[in-house]
């Protein structure tokens, strides 16, 4: 996710830079040829060039506004994640018999699984390898699932359901707790629902040629008589549409671990010093500020 610092501009120009070649040698190529009489018969009214650039317009705002729905719904889960892990956690720590025996070390067993489920959900959307730490908390744990998050949640009903047989908790107690872990089952499959749900291509195509044809029709369309205001905006405008229809591909897919990403490794830090803290473990770690415009 972006953060309010400078953007790296060299960030996006290596995203759009094969495009912008592109444009910038044909434009170049074209307006040479039409000053030197080749193509000044060609031509076309300013008029059909306006409204294949308002169309354009309109379908980019389209696109983009599907692509931003799909990351602000990212974003809308993970804040939901964030809430219901603290939640499953205070309702451990205020529901759960403190004179048991096993009390605190129940509490610490669902805290610890919970911050290792909110990592790996996040490795496994971005379909990197699993860190170290989860690596050594699954093998540990001897757990063997093609899905490790959702196994996870597994177990977290797994050690509900004995806390509810030692009598650490009544059955309405249970079925909060239930309910709460029944909600991040829930967010987990919303954001595998966005990660496999792939956006259109033919869509995608559409109105990534709409573009090119645009920008073949504009320098035609432009009064020719000063060569570099002809080439400026040839350029420019058909760069500023290949700018924005890149920007909306990269909000598309929030976890592609990207700098547009979704920062769930960010959030996942951020639960993890929460959820340490309401069970009073001193290894809290620190979060660190990010050096770069983006986290992740």
């Amino acid at each position: 996710m972006l953060l309010n610092k400078r953007i790296s501009i060299s960030y996006f120009l290596k995203i759009i830079k094969v495009d912008v070649l592109i444009i910038v040698l044909f434009s170049i190529i074209i307006g040479f040829f039409d000053q030197n009489g080749f193509l000044e018969n060609i031509s076309v009214p300013l008029g059909v060039t306006a409204v294949f650039g308002t169309a354009v317009a309109l379908l980019l705002a389209f696109r983009t506004n599907q692509a931003y729905d799909r990351w602000w719904e990212a974003r809308i889960i993970w804040g939901a994640i964030v809430n219901d892990s603290r939640t499953l956690i205070r309702q451990t720590v205020c529901i759960f018999n403190k004179e048991h025996e096993n009390y605190e070390s129940t509490v610490k067993e669902i805290s610890n699984r919970q911050i290792i489920w909110c990592y790996a959900l996040g490795e496994s959307l971005r379909n990197q390898p699993f860190s170290q730490r989860v690596q050594e908390y699954i093998d540990s744990n001897e757990i063997e699932a093609f899905n490790v998050p959702n196994a996870l949640l597994v177990a977290h009903s797994e050690s509900i359901q004995r806390a509810k047989k030692s009598n650490m908790l009544n059955d309405f107690q249970e079925l909060q707790i239930d309910s709460t872990i029944a909600r991040l089952c829930d967010s987990m499959g919303k954001c595998e629902r966005i990660k496999n749900t792939v956006f259109p291509k033919a869509y995608s195509i559409l109105v990534h040629i709409i573009i090119y044809v645009f920008a073949a029709m504009l320098p035609f369309g432009l009064f020719d008589k000063y060569l570099a205001v002809q080439i400026g905006l040839t350029i420019v405008i058909p760069v500023i549409f290949i700018a924005i229809e890149k920007t909306s591909i990269l909000m598309q897919d929030p976890f592609e671990n990207e700098p547009l990403d979704t920062p769930m490794t960010d959030l996942a830090e951020t639960i993890e010093i929460n959820l340490k803290q309401m069970v009073g473990d001193s290894n809290t770690p620190q979060k660190k500020k990010s050096e770069t415009y983006y986290v992740l």
